[in-house]
């Protein structure tokens, strides 16, 4: 029998191969070449990225502001005369504008700070909603005069003397005003309210003699022509007011900021904005034009209270007049300290993007009696 004899494996002449260091060497190359094209790439949408992200920061933060300036102008003059609609209200704005003087600079461009003079400052009374009206006099049945240091509040039933007591303190603002509204001051509490004599003694710090007060942190007295009076009778109006103040903090001239604050002791006083470069109110008034307007078009809204006037008759700082109110707020980006950053905004060439916005707000109490 034959044997077959077992077949030899094939085998395949191949030698394995990696790659050769010429290959490497070009790899690395391209792979250096395409990385350091990513990072440049990175590196020149990095400053625009934060850019955008800044802005929008900006944007939103601008915004809120806005929105909170709004909610409380439309209010302004709200809450006078608590369940009687009387359509006459003494005042609902007041504000404090800043002209730029020629040659005088508010701001430093070289160092990109701002002064206080840059910016207006916004006054809005309002009511405590919470404080039931009440009516003045002396310790008897009289008229009182402002010009002392005490006046007597008598309560309105339902409320009690003890109860209206209660609701008044030390530092508290009042606003005393004839019942048709022509006429008013203001007065800062210098002890809390308490019963004497079946009424509510309220102390506080006397007037001057044509009604101005230089205690009046909310601007209402500051000047004589804004229906100021002295003599109240039991007829009138004592009202627990709230006024709320924009205005924007300097102390750090670097990153000026718009805040919202309220009463003495409040701690509900917030920063609405930063950096904020721009915050001026305009105003327009009754009867801003001549006497031979037939009616206020409102097409112009003035930046100086101390050029108001109405039906041709100059009248500086009277706040009663005020109508409507255009709110213009500037905000920037942070400064950027890199000499090589060669932007520069147009409204003060300064290296930081900028953003604007400009409301008008009618009041609802403030248009209530148009002419």
């Amino acid at each position: 029998m034959k044997t077959m004899k077992p077949m030899k494996p094939m085998t395949r002449h191949r030698r394995d191969r990696g790659f050769t260091l010429l290959e490497l060497l070009v790899a690395a190359a391209v792979f250096v070449v395409i990385c350091g094209a990513a990072l440049t790439f990175f590196a020149y949408h990095l400053p625009v990225f934060k850019r955008q992200q800044n802005m929008a920061g900006l944007n939103i933060a601008m915004r809120n502001a806005v929105s909170q300036l709004q909610l409380d102008a439309i209010n302004a003059g709200s809450g006078y005369y608590q369940g009687i609609n009387i359509p006459d209200f003494p005042i609902g704005l007041t504000i404090q504008n800043h002209v730029a003087t020629s040659g005088s600079p508010c701001n430093t461009p070289s160092t990109f700070t701002y002064g206080s003079t840059c910016f207006d400052q916004l006054n809005i009374i309002a009511v405590d909603s919470t404080v039931p009206p009440s009516h003045p006099s002396d310790n008897g049945s009289n008229c009182v005069s402002t010009t002392s240091s005490v006046l007597f509040a008598n309560p309105v039933s339902p409320t009690t003397t003890a109860q209206l007591a209660g609701d008044y303190h030390n530092g508290d603002e009042v606003l005393v005003v004839k019942a048709d509204g022509s006429q008013m001051t203001t007065a800062i509490l210098s002890k809390d309210g308490s019963v004497a004599g079946g009424k509510v003694q309220l102390q506080h710090n006397p007037t001057a003699n044509d009604g101005s007060n230089t205690s009046d942190p909310a601007g209402i007295t500051s000047y004589t022509n804004n229906k100021l009076g002295t003599s109240f009778c039991p007829a009138d109006w004592i009202l627990k007011i709230v006024p709320i103040t924009y205005k924007v903090d300097t102390s750090t001239a670097s990153d000026p900021k718009l805040i919202r604050e309220q009463p003495s002791g409040s701690t509900n006083d917030v920063v609405l904005a930063e950096q904020v470069v721009g915050f001026k109110v305009g105003a327009i008034i009754w009867n801003s034009c001549t006497p031979s307007c037939t009616s206020d078009d409102g097409s112009s809204y003035v930046y100086d209270d101390s050029v108001y006037s109405s039906g041709g008759v100059s009248q500086p700082h009277n706040y009663t007049l005020i109508r409507s109110i255009q709110i213009e707020l500037i905000a920037r980006t942070t400064p950027n300290p890199d000499p090589s950053y060669n932007y520069r905004n147009g409204f003060d060439s300064g290296p930081y993007q900028i953003e604007s916005v400009s409301v008008v707000v009618n009041p609802r109490n403030l248009t209530m009696n148009n002419q």
